[in-house]
């Protein structure tokens, strides 16, 4: 059967004030499922293309505390405590920072795993064309 669920991009600004952005991760909540996930594919070449300067290791921390909060559990600090809901909201709330999320999207899926996969495939990495084997 399928359910709602919702997803976000994960973007890196590395200059917020130019707006230029790459895709590098999806956060997806499926509800009725119980499902958060977050899947990041950092792309470091293509991100220093965009700001050579960029800190590449602070970018990966940013995203692995997102990740923690995600997970949710005392590692995650205070918002580890918040229902996996609230952690989506938490984390999908608008930012000013190199690291930032679209707004929220909505879809139906049977599967919130392979549809996580499929964002991440289709809105992130883009090692292969959308659908098709490396080349």
């Amino acid at each position: 059967m399928a359910e709602l669920f919702e997803y976000a991009l994960v973007r890196v600004v590395p200059r917020v004030e130019r707006g230029e952005c790459m895709n590098v991760g999806v956060l997806l909540w499926c509800q009725s499922a119980g499902y958060l996930e977050l899947r990041c594919v950092l792309d470091g070449d293509r991100l220093t293309a965009l700001d050579p300067f960029l800190d590449l290791g602070a970018v990966r921390t940013h995203l692995d505390a997102l990740h923690r909060v995600c997970v949710g559990g005392l590692a995650a600090g205070a918002a580890g405590a918040m229902s996996p809901g609230e952690r989506f909201r938490w984390l999908t709330a608008p930012r000013s920072t190199v690291v930032q999320t679209s707004p929220v999207h909505t879809g139906v899926t049977a599967d919130p795993a392979a549809e996580l996969d499929h964002l991440v495939e289709i809105l992130v990495d883009r090692q292969r064309p959308p659908g098709g084997t490396p080349g």
